[in-house]
């Protein structure tokens, strides 16, 4: 009896062995080659598939070699500095290419009408499962798939209408203001001055998000934005190993204080959420900001449906304040900077620009339905966005073997749309794809390219689009008018054109311009 026991024990104890090894080899080697094999199949090209670590190690050298190099300070052509590899990868392979995240192939889909495609079926294409440390910085509708992103995006749609963001202006202009009185005040008697106006500007961005989200101001604010940048900074240092299993569980000081911020961010808006929700039981409600908006219409959708789940909980609300503080800066400062930079790099469209700003303005304050008549800004701002894009990729995965086009994807496999590459491509932009040319905005986004595909897709596209596009929109082209209004610009000597990818696009060395008054 005793032996048979032992013999059973030993049974058991060497299939799970075998099964673990099994699902292991699977892992690290039958599956990615097998998914290799079907990709190669269908025209797809590559280097070859290395144990667990694909193409992570050469993919971090390259880029970390890319930031050591700067690049023509009048050439737009930066897509081989700030997305090295996956350039590399395709220069080398064609745009059928694949590129190895650990044991995951990654496909490029460069085709626009591959990407209308997969934009518009969000039921089939869906977001990659994020590694659980990216939730520490910024989760809500970004992440949120099937219903719950439906009831979110819902929710939260009527805070971002038109008539509600025109409301908000005066606060833009207010921290537009004291942006512009601080630049006057550092050049004081001068005719001119030299400025990192990058720091500004990301105070400005923060400034207006505190104040159109929380109606505070960034002084208030600014314990979260410390903590989200920091958390970001934090995030770009662990990345590389985000393929690693189990990484995120080990001790390292930079986990430690993902987590730790983390908290600390929670507990700050948890307690500016249950003021609001305390003032609208008592009728004393502020919807005049984003979160006001928020909770009034989430407070609307429970009262219609009678019931808590048809809202959004606490935790929900949470994750959308901070994605309002997290993109609602990043997105604009990098437009906002973008757009300066080009500015100085081509005086005749500063001059155009600023022409037009007095003649809609003069010195006057802008008005909201005044600066829909900003053409010329429009276009710089849309030309801006198209070569200095603020998220460079779209990814997306599949959970069944899905088609696009004439493509079978099957399971397993990640799509990576590199937005930079494809707004750089001359067979959609025409020859002149990496110059400086607003005007090929002058008939609207839709013509801009040759194709009239999805060739221009800054803020996403189809029912994903990102929510706060006019936001973002309208608050950079108040501040670049308002610049425009009070300051020529060019850039200094000691300028570097270094863009760097920081999940958004960023100076990596700062914009040092020369401000001279007008």
């Amino acid at each position: 009896m005793e032996i048979s026991v032992t013999s059973i024990s030993f049974s058991i104890a060497f299939t799970v062995i075998l099964t673990c090894l099994w699902k292991v080899l699977n892992w690290v080697w039958l599956k990615p080659k097998k998914l290799e094999k079907l990709l190669r199949q269908q025209g797809f090209s590559g280097n070859s598939y290395k144990l667990l670590h694909g193409d992570t190690k050469e993919m971090f050298m390259i880029t970390k070699q890319a930031k050591t190099t700067p690049i023509n300070p009048l050439s737009h052509d930066i897509a081989p500095r700030v997305v090295p590899f996956h350039h590399l990868i395709i220069k080398n392979y064609g745009k059928k290419s694949i590129i190895w995240d650990g044991t995951k192939p990654t496909i490029n889909i460069t085709d626009p009408k591959l990407i209308r495609d997969i934009m518009s079926k969000p039921e089939i294409f869906r977001k990659p499962k994020s590694n659980p440390l990216t939730k520490l910085i910024v989760h809500g509708m970004f992440r949120y798939e099937g219903a719950q992103w439906f009831r979110v995006r819902k929710i939260a749609n009527p805070a971002f209408h038109l008539e509600k963001l025109k409301d908000m202006l005066p606060k833009f202009y207010l921290s537009c203001n004291e942006m512009i009185e601080k630049w006057k005040a550092s050049i004081s008697n001068k005719e001119y001055g030299e400025l990192d106006v990058w720091p500004d500007i990301t105070t400005l961005t923060s400034d207006v998000i505190s104040r159109a989200a929380f109606d505070s101001s960034y002084k208030d604010g600014r314990k979260i934005f410390q903590l989200l940048n920091e958390q970001n900074n934090l995030m770009v240092q662990v990345m590389p190993f985000f393929h690693i299993p189990g990484w995120r569980f080990l001790p390292f000081e930079a986990n430690r204080k993902l987590k730790s911020n983390h908290n600390e961010i929670r507990e700050l808006i948890k307690g500016i959420i249950r003021k609001r929700e305390d003032a609208l039981k008592i009728g004393k409600a502020n919807n005049d900001d984003l979160l006001g908006l928020l909770v009034e219409s989430n407070h609307r959708e429970i009262e219609e449906h009678g019931n808590k789940q048809s809202g959004m909980s606490l935790e929900e609300v949470i994750e959308e304040c901070k994605l309002f503080y997290f993109a609602g800066q990043e997105t604009t400062q990098s437009l906002i900077v973008w757009a300066m930079v080009s500015l100085c790099m081509h005086p005749n469209w500063q001059e155009r620009a600023r022409e037009e700003v007095f003649n809609v303005f003069g010195n006057n304050v802008p008005q909201f339905d005044e600066l829909n008549h900003l053409k010329e800004v429009n276009k710089i701002l849309h030309e801006a966005l198209r070569l200095y894009p603020p998220a460079n990729f779209l990814s997306r995965t599949t959970i069944k073997e899905s088609k696009i086009g004439e493509l079978t994807i099957p399971p397993g496999v990640q799509l990576s749309v590199p937005i930079i590459l494809v707004h750089h491509d001359e067979d959609y932009w025409g020859s002149d794809a990496k110059e400086f040319n607003p005007d090929r905005f002058s008939h609207g986004v839709s013509h801009a390219s040759k194709n009239d595909q999805v060739s221009f897709f800054p803020f996403g596209w189809g029912p994903r689009i990102c929510i706060g596009q006019n936001f973002a929109l309208l608050e950079a082209k108040l501040a670049l008018a308002m610049i425009l209004q009070n300051f020529s610009l060019q850039l200094s000597p000691t300028y570097v054109h270094a863009p760097i990818r920081n999940l958004t696009l960023k100076p990596q060395h700062g914009a040092q311009i020369i401000l001279s008054k007008i």
